[in-house]
Formats: structure tokens, sequence, C-alpha cells
């Protein structure tokens, strides 16, 4: 372990107490905050619950509406392989979004709109776009909660009459424990996932379940809605099938399936337990019914409920090595200890905490609880919550969506502008192996973002923007601008490396790592000044949308493209490779950035900075290590200049770790820990952890993914900086960390 404090900086080889850093920050809720659901999951799967441990209230939980779009909800339930598209009138491509634009090169086609993107919402879009722009959305799995039974009739339950709620989520464990009452009864309900399945296990215990007391589980079709993943209103679009019991060979637990159809998207919904009754009671609803009351205080009801895709369809499976959701668990309860057989609640409780337990055992931690300044506390809370909620939702088998599997955002597809944010703090935090299921997905769309590069006159593969799983680009007049995408798969590939230095991660990324080269050294055009970027481009910043035609050179894609040059030139030494000769001349021949009273600008043409949105500038000294094409003092000036007179309202939850990690390379420690904790609305982080941003937008996990890289960086420093222990905290702080990897 390492400590730096006012008094003495050195190493300690007591270690951090895990289990006391991260239980203090257990998540405790007594009343309803409709903003802070929490979550169980592990990172193909997740579950999202109110205060009651299940989703007994979705609409106190609501995503603000958009335009005339109903809200939705924050209590999903969602899956990797989750996916649907709307069947479409007709066969839609996108030849009628591709525009040819005006390059260096000559006229190159681009994927753009017919329509355009105001506030966020799409209009005048012809019908091909708005299809293409959502489909294929991720899918709402399904909807469990409690309900209650009066006069033979099933209703919901109401927020009025759930009170004395008390809930705690334990970190270490990963069980949430809520208690509540309802119609004067008390209940407890125990919740928890399994770490290898798509499982949720529940334990419900009160006298109520004897006299009106039910679970019940309803199924949505597929909303193209940009936020919401369910659409109750079309009954009639997909179907429900509950199958007869099977019980278990020498045993009292049973299981029920529900196949689900939607389309093409096939998947089966698994419930097991004893005791209890499912049946179906309407078109998409089921009702799990308990039996008799077991225990001195009243029922119980344990089971467990499993999601697997279908074999045909959409619903793509994993790209792991998980075992499928209900095998043999969802038939049968595993032991525990001593060979005591396990509930299906206990046996999903029991294997989460075996997860948790050995998740916050491993890898790297930072403790800040010796610290005077208040703000360390807040800080620390950050840290340790962000380590959880994107573990959750950040560590699958593909690139996150913005809003992880808690619920859609953009419908659910995933942004690769944003990968990096999202995991690259893994391999920071010592824990490589949860980047790599979603940098192989590149793998698999190798091909079609080779072409799309072909198709352009360039070489190697351009990576897409906005897609869902198979890669296909979505028609936008920005996303398919950026290049700021291209070289994240080279950095994500270079900090796995760094953290398992070993031939067998060279080897296995060498072609992402080398075809993604290979673009960025094509497009780069040669002129009188040097090698340039652009146009058409739009930078990081995305303020220049409407500039995109003429846009060059912006700051951080000049820095980015010679560094990941450079890194992807390494790969090849070190696998004993030929160097590529054109990939060190563009590297070593970038123009400089521009440079106007003594800041960098976001470009090299007219506006040159527009002062909203991302402050993308800083990125090239903070994101990267120094380069060559980047002078410190100008980059303190900058930074200096964004932090005076920046729109922060316009700003993203990211740009906050950005502006730490350009103050803590450029030694200025105070700085790095005010830009973290700057009060702001796009700041904010809620009980819960997460880093809201507005209404619609109620979560956005880049923010909690760039707090751990800044702080990691921030603690175990960066290649060839400051020699002293966490080198981008102040001085007066007590900085113990442990497990985490430097920096580049």
């Amino acid at each position: 372990m390492h400590s730096q404090s006012t008094s003495e900086s050195g190493v300690s080889h007591a270690g951090i107490d895990r289990k006391e850093l991260v239980q203090r920050h257990n998540i405790r809720q007594q009343h309803l905050d409709p903003r802070s659901p929490v979550s169980v999951g592990n990172g193909e799967f997740a579950y999202t619950v109110d205060l009651t441990g299940l989703q007994t209230l979705p609409d106190e939980y609501p995503v603000g509406a958009r335009g005339d779009l109903p809200p939705g909800t924050l209590l999903g339930t969602q899956a990797q392989w989750g996916w649907h598209s709307v069947p479409a009138p007709q066969t839609y491509d996108l030849a009628g979004s591709t525009v040819l634009y005006d390059s260096p090169r000559g006229p190159v086609p681009y994927v753009d709109m017919v329509g355009d993107i105001v506030n966020d919402r799409e209009t005048d879009t012809s019908a091909a776009e708005t299809w293409l722009r959502a489909n294929a959305h991720r899918l709402d799995l399904g909807r469990i909660g409690l309900r209650w039974m009066e006069d033979g009739s099933e209703r919901a339950i109401t927020r009025g009459e759930v009170t004395d709620t008390e809930q705690t989520l334990d970190l270490w464990t990963g069980v949430v424990t809520s208690h509540f009452t309802v119609a004067g009864q008390p209940v407890k309900v125990t919740t928890a996932c399994h770490p290898d399945r798509d499982e949720v296990g529940f334990r419900v215990e009160s006298p109520a379940l004897g006299s009106g007391l039910v679970v019940g589980v309803g199924f949505p079709y597929g909303s193209e809605a940009w936020h919401d993943a369910a659409d109750w209103n079309s009954p009639d679009a997909h179907t429900t099938s509950l199958t007869e019991a099977v019980t278990a060979e020498g045993s009292a637990t049973r299981m029920w399936t529900a196949g689900r159809r939607l389309d093409n998207s096939l998947y089966q919904v698994m419930i097991t337990g004893q005791d209890f009754t499912v049946m179906q009671t309407e078109q998409h609803r089921l009702r799990i019914v308990p039996g008799t009351s077991d225990g001195p205080g009243g029922g119980v009801l344990d089971f467990s409920i499993a999601f697997s895709s279908g074999e045909d369809g959409d619903c793509i499976p994993r790209a792991n090595n998980r075992p499928a959701a209900g095998a043999p668990k969802g038939s049968r309860p595993a032991p525990g200890g001593n060979g005591v057989v396990l509930s299906p609640a206990d046996s999903v409780a029991s294997a989460s905490a075996a997860y948790w337990q050995k998740f916050w055992s491993s890898g790297g931690a930072i403790e800040l609880a010796a610290t005077d300044d208040p703000r360390a506390k807040e800080l620390e809370r950050r840290i340790v919550l962000s380590q959880y909620l994107t573990a959750v939702n950040c560590s699958g088998s593909l690139p996150p969506q913005e809003t992880g599997l808690v619920c859609n955002s953009w419908r659910g597809r995933f942004h690769l502008e944003m990968h990096w944010w999202h995991a690259a703090h893994f391999a920071h935090w010592n824990r490589p192996e949860l980047i790599l299921p979603s940098l192989r997905w590149y793998s698999t769309v190798l091909e079609s973002s080779r072409q799309t590069a072909r198709m352009q006159g360039f070489d190697g593969v351009r990576w897409p923007k906005q897609v869902g799983p198979d890669g296909r680009e979505s028609p936008s007049p920005i996303g398919t601008f950026l290049i700021w995408q291209q070289p994240h798969p080279i950095h994500l590939a270079e900090l796995v490396y760094r953290a398992n230095p070993s031939p067998a991660v060279l080897e296995e990324f060498a072609e992402i790592v080398f075809e993604s080269a290979a673009f960025m050294a094509s497009f780069a055009h040669p002129t009188a000044r040097g090698f340039e970027l652009g146009p058409p481009l739009i930078p990081a910043q995305e303020s220049y949308g409407p500039l995109r035609a003429t846009v060059t050179n912006p700051t951080f894609e000049l820095a980015y493209w010679q560094w990941a040059l450079r890194i992807a030139a390494a790969w090849r030494e070190r696998l004993g490779l030929e160097p590529v000769q054109s990939w060190m001349e563009v590297a070593d021949g970038l123009v400089p950035p521009r440079v106007i009273n003594g800041e960098y600008a976001a470009m090299d043409v007219e506006p040159f900075t527009i002062r909203t949105d991302h402050p993308s500038m800083l990125c090239a000294l903070g994101v990267l290590p120094l380069t060559d094409l980047i002078d410190e003092t100008v980059m303190r000036a900058t930074l200096a200049g964004v932090l005076a007179d920046w729109d922060w309202d316009s700003t993203w939850g990211w740009d906050y770790p950005v502006m730490a990690m350009t103050a803590a390379r450029l030694g200025d420690p105070e700085t790095a820990v005010d830009a973290l904790l700057q009060e702001t609305p796009k700041n904010t982080v809620l009980v819960n952890g997460h880093n809201r941003q507005t209404e619609s937008l109620p979560l956005y996990l880049p923010g909690n993914g760039g707090l751990l890289a800044a702080v990691a960086l921030m603690a175990a420093g960066w290649d060839n900086g400051p020699d002293r222990h966490a080198p981008g905290f102040p001085s007066g702080w007590t900085v113990a960390w442990e497990g985490l990897v430097q920096a580049p």
C-alpha cells in the first residue's frame, strides 16, 4: 500500500481494510428518491429495483419525457443479448442518407441525414432514417414487482401504501435488503443477481403473503422511443406462453418457463422455487402465488427468475464463456457449505457475495479516510460507488450504452467514442479482464468497418459511431464525422497490455490495433504544412457540427493521432514485425495545433473555439500523456481559460475528469480535486452513485468511468511523472492506494 500525507511519504505494509472501505459507502435509503434506484447485475445483465427490492413502483422513478414522448422508468431489466427490431415495411439501407463531401482527396461519401437533430430530437427525417436510427433497440425483458389481490382481482400497489421503508445495498455482497410495511404488515425482501447467469434471486418474507400480497411479472413489446425500452400499448404485437412446471428429480423445486416472442426476437423466462404456483393471468402478465406459510414470522416466497436468449432471432448470444441462464441451478437448488442445499434465492445471494468479495479484494483500491479535507469523504464515496456501477453496467460483451443496463438512452444503442470512458479505468484499476469482452467485440465488426474505410478511399478500418450489436452505422449529421473513436481500440488494448504485458494480449488484439492505425495514417493527408486531419470532420467537441464540411486539425485529435500511431508502431516492434513507415511519417509530421492568445484552440479554422460542450482541447494533455505536439505552458493557459469562462450547463459528466487529469499532469493537484468535485448540474452524483445529467438522461456512466480513470492517474501517477506518491492529490491529503496500474 502506498500512502502520502503532509508529514511523510512512503509505503505502508498494513494494507487497506477493503471490506471496511467498501461497506462504509453502502447505499442506505429510508425515503423514496425518484432519481436513485439501485441495481444488481453482472455486466451482462442487470435488474434495477425500487424501495421494495422489486419493481413495484415504476411510475415513481421516471425518465423525463422528451417532447411529446411519454416518460419512461429507471426500473429496467436488461441484458446484453436483449435486442429487438420492429419489422420494417420495406428494406431500408443507408444509401438514401449518404452524401458526398469535398475532401483534400476529392469527393468522399459519408452517411449523413436528410433530416436533422435539434435538441436531441430527429426532425424531418425520412422513413428509412427514422427506422435505421431506432432499430435494433435494447429490450426491457420484464417487470417484476409486488401486487395486491383484493376480492379476487389483482391490482398495482401504490406509493402511499408502502410505508416504513428502509433499504440497504451491501456493496461487499451485492445484495439488496429492503424493509417496509404494506397493509399494516411488515415485509422484508432480499434481492441479488447471479454473477454468471442472467438470473435474479428474491426472498420475500411477510405475513401479507397469506392475505393478498403476490408477485407479478409483466412483459412489454420493444420500443423505438429514444429513452424507453418498453412499449406497454402493443399487446397483439408479441406473445407470452407459460408452460407447465417441471419438477427436478429428487427435489421439491419446480421451474415454470415463459416463452417470449417479439417478431424475430425470442427469449425464455424461467421461474424456479418451491411452495408457490405460477399462473398466466393476462396476455402478458404472470402471477406468482405463494403456497403455505413457512416459518414463525409468516409466509416466505423464495424464488429466482432467469432470462435466456432464444436460439433463433436477433437476441444475440453471449460473447463470453458464461453458462447459459437456467443451467443447473435453474432446475435444482445448489448445495451450500457442509452439504446444505440452498434455496434458489439463497443460492443466487451466495454466488453474488462470493463474486463481489473477490471483486473488491482484487484490483486497485484508494482510501482517503485519513484526510482532514471534508471533500475527501465525498470523493471516496464517488470512487467506491463508481467501481460498483461500472462493474454492473460496463463490463459486458458489448460496449455499453451511456445509461448501461438501467434504462435506454439513444434507444439502447452504444456510442463508440464513449467506450474509452466506460472501460479504460478497468485497466488502470488492475481489472483488465473486465475490458476484454467489449474490446473483443471490435473483431466482430472488422469487415463492415473495413468496407466503410474502403468505400471512402482509406486503408484499414473506420469504426462506426452509434450502433447496435451488428455494428451498422446510424444516419446522423454528427456521428459519422467524428474521428476520436478511431484511436480508442489502440488505447484500450495498450492499457490492457500495460496491466498484463503478455504475448497473448499482443497476438489477440494486433489486428484491431494495426487496422485502426492503417486507417489513421491514410486519413491524414500531406500538405505543405505537414500532415493534416479533415475536412470533413467534427471534433470531440460537437459544437461544430454545422461546420463539418470545413473543420480541420482539432487539437485533441492531432495529439491522439500522434500518440496512438506511435503506440501501434510499438506493438509491431514488440511482436518482432517490420515497422510501417507511413505510420511514423504521419506521427512525426502532423501539423501543430492552433494557438490563439496563448491558448490552444479547439480547431484551426474559424471560429476556432466555441466555449460550450466538451473542452476537448484539454484531452490532449490529461487523457493523453505529453506528446511532441503539446506545450505544457500553453496547455496551462488553456486550462485556466476554460475554468474562467466555460459554459458549464452545456458540459457533460466526463468533462470534469478531463480537467482533473489535465491539472494533475500539469502539477496542479488542487485544481484536479476542485474539478472532480465542481458543483455544477452535470457533475451531480446521486445517492446511488450515478452521474445525473438531465431529466431525460438521468444517469451517465462515462462520468463514473472518467472519475475512476482520473483518480487512478492522480494516485498512481504516470510514466516519467513526479517522483512522489499520489502526485495528483494535494500535499495536505493522506492518500492510501494499492493495486493500481500507472498511466501512460
